[in-house]
């Protein structure tokens, strides 16, 4: 006979209490009321079990003895169903945005230098943990993540939008291959067709008129010493601002006049070799006195365990009158620009740029670092520097030099 909720509300003693098609009341000596059911598969007897009474009430226990059944029918195993059920809900707790974010950064935390790793770290924690951090990664929708990202284009960050974008698609790329989640649901999402287009600003740069007053300026700059002489390392060398940052001691051969950055410190991740002139390596040795004992050449005056700080060298301009009129990575442009002007090879250049060579074809034949003739061309570019900051004059074309 079926159970009645009357009759459960009163069961006391311990035993089975039968409803039926295989659902009963298991009642335990101490008070306990467990539904559970018992059912045959592939020839062998099994239990469900269905929840406490009276959190599960007869109404909601009878429902799932239905769909167990419904699951017989089908030739399933309703306890594998419900195992498997579990499984997901305990994997989509797991793998939360933010769980599966922050396993990423570790694995790009090898690759990447230590201030990209801040900086991607901070773009998700303001504009994406707050609101889709705590979801699990399949129930996302692409819908959720383009409201998340033209609301950060709306405020006028349109350069932002494109990157967290871009980061959130890498982490459901991670997410997949790593097996967190069973497909990329953001695949299909195309930054042209969610953002806006921008136009691309360059970063500001001074010109060859621009630079014997520039220079001028540098000598009788009144800051650390620390930033003086990585600015003047960061001009003979054409190097990136964040290279020059982080140079270590155990990098250079000051004899050799060679400075050799690993390939982890490079944004292409693969070592540089840098040509030094006799006044890169005077900036270098003018550090001797300051941070000689310290892995690092140029540590902040004030945490010298730490490199300068990213914005250093754009303040000390800024000071010097160039905000907004030139930045400390504009010199590799300038640099670029004088030296193509003035004829050297376009290669040696890109080499000393350490830019990648776009033409697999032509790069598979060209692995060459031209260092004999970037030597050349660098002793000539501080050559050139200098004639700028005493007026002197200096055969301009690469063959005079």
């Amino acid at each position: 006979m079926p159970l009645s909720d009357l009759k459960v509300r009163n069961l006391t003693t311990p035993g089975r209490y039968t409803d039926g098609e295989g659902l009963y009341l298991q009642v335990t000596a101490n008070g306990g009321r467990y539904w559970r059911m018992k059912y045959r598969f592939d020839g062998k007897e099994k239990l469900l079990a269905f929840g406490v009474y009276p959190v599960v009430g007869i109404k909601e226990a009878r429902e799932k003895r239905f769909q167990a059944k419904q699951a017989l029918s089908r030739g399933e195993d309703p306890g594998t169903l419900k195992k498997a059920a579990k499984n997901k809900a305990l994997q989509e707790v797991t793998n939360t945005l933010k769980a599966v974010a922050e396993e990423w950064l570790s694995h790009q935390a090898g690759r990447w230098e230590a201030i990209t790793l801040a900086r991607t770290r901070a773009s998700l924690e303001a504009d994406v943990f707050p609101r889709l951090g705590s979801l699990p990664m399949s129930a996302i929708t692409p819908r959720q993540v383009m409201d998340v990202v033209k609301e950060i284009e709306k405020r006028g960050a349109g350069e932002i939008a494109m990157r967290v974008l871009q980061r959130i698609k890498a982490i459901y790329r991670y997410g997949t291959t790593h097996q967190h989640i069973d497909r990329n649901l953001m695949l299909d999402l195309v930054p042209s067709e969610i953002l806006k287009p921008r136009r691309v600003q360059h970063r500001a740069a001074l010109g060859p008129a621009d630079l014997p007053e520039f220079l001028g300026k540098l000598v009788v700059y009144e800051g650390e010493p620390h930033t003086i002489n990585a600015l003047r390392l960061l001009m003979l060398t054409a190097t990136r601002p964040g290279e020059v940052r982080g140079a270590r001691w155990s990098e250079f051969d000051l004899e050799a006049k060679l400075w050799r950055i690993p390939a982890e410190r490079m944004k292409m991740r693969s070592e540089h070799i840098v040509p030094l002139s006799l006044l890169a390596v005077a900036a270098v040795e003018a550090m001797k006195p300051l941070s000689g004992n310290r892995e690092l050449v140029f540590p902040s005056p004030f945490y010298p365990s730490k490199p300068l700080s990213e914005n250093t060298f754009n303040s000390a301009m800024a000071r010097m009158g160039y905000k907004y009129l030139a930045t400390a990575h504009g010199f590799r442009a300038l640099f670029s620009t004088v030296a193509n002007e003035a004829g050297w090879n376009a290669d040696a250049i890109e080499r000393q740029l350490a830019h990648a060579e776009r033409n697999q074809v032509r790069a598979a034949y060209d692995r060459g670092a031209r260092v004999q003739e970037r030597i050349k061309l660098m002793d000539w570019w501080a050559q050139y520097l200098e004639s700028r900051r005493t007026g002197k004059v200096l055969p301009f074309s690469a063959k005079a030099a």
